[in-house]
């Protein structure tokens, strides 16, 4: 392996703007500024030598900051950014953010599906149509939702089979109370169809932040690994969110012991085959 790939990270200057998600004392040990001078130690310690950068709020100038800092950057190779998937112009604002200094990372779009009320959101028709305008850039679309939002998942899968979909955290599984259905059921249903990814990340702050153990994750390790495949499973750190939990270095560990020896896939090839390929725009992919 040539090199660990941090398919899934972050960065944030509370000077720039607020993360209004970062609410509660439980939080308050992320509210402060998390900057790539901050990562990069860390990372580049690891064995990591490239990572994505994932938006954080549904902010329209977050995007353009990103794919600058990205340019400027020998660490960060993409990011996955956001964009209002329901206005009629996405697919001008997709070309236009393309444009931008930096815009040659752009290589994915996310939205917090999450935080939306209709469970189904991902089946509407703007959505659809936005989703839509996604795949014919040759952008990825990052899946952050809720167990009870993998329906929709899977059904915006089967509708858009020209689109690449990942889901982060796994969607979300509820690792603290040790349930395992009915996400088991939806994500096996998800990884059947063949233009779906998931990410290894997140697992950590979906346990008991105070005593998680690596048994405690395997299950839910286990159940994506066995249906996505190695080849269809991707390692992102969530850092800083992370670190409610665990270090940088806990986190990697942890996902490496859960792999079971995929290293390849999981830590690097799968990455590249998803994000790093998209890299430069639709005409690098070969």
């Amino acid at each position: 392996m040539t090199g660990i790939v941090d398919a899934h990270h972050h960065v944030w200057d509370l000077s720039v703007r607020d993360q209004d998600w970062i609410t509660g004392a439980e939080l308050d040990p992320i509210r402060r500024d998390f900057t790539l001078d901050d990562l990069a130690p860390e990372a580049r310690a690891a064995g990591v030598t490239a990572t994505v950068l994932v938006q954080t709020v549904t902010v329209a100038e977050e995007t353009p900051e990103f794919l600058a800092l990205a340019g400027r950057s020998d660490l960060v190779a993409g990011v996955v950014g956001w964009t209002d998937l329901t206005a009629p112009g996405v697919a001008d604002e997709l070309d236009r953010l393309r444009a931008l200094p930096g815009g040659e990372h752009l290589v994915g779009i996310r939205h917090q599906v999450q935080g939306e009320a209709d469970p189904e959101w991902l089946l509407r028709p703007d959505v659809r149509r936005g989703l839509a305008a996604v795949a014919r850039q040759d952008l990825v679309y990052d899946l952050v939702v809720l167990p009870h939002q993998l329906p929709a998942c899977v059904q915006a899968a089967r509708n858009h089979p020209e689109l690449t979909l990942v889901l982060d955290h796994l969607g979300k599984p509820p690792i603290a109370s040790g349930a395992l259905e009915p996400w088991r059921t939806d994500v096996r249903a998800l990884a059947a169809l063949p233009n779906t990814y998931c990410k290894l990340s997140g697992l950590v702050t979906e346990a008991d932040w105070e005593r998680w153990t690596v048994d405690d994750l395997r299950p839910y390790a286990d159940t994506v690994l066995a249906a996505f495949g190695p080849e269809r499973v991707l390692f992102g750190s969530d850092w800083p969110v992370c670190t409610l939990a665990a270090s940088y270095e806990q986190v990697l560990d942890s996902a490496r012991a859960l792999a079971g020896g995929a290293d390849e896939d999981v830590f690097a090839g799968t990455a590249r085959r998803v994000y790093l390929s998209r890299v430069g725009g639709r005409n690098s992919r070969t």
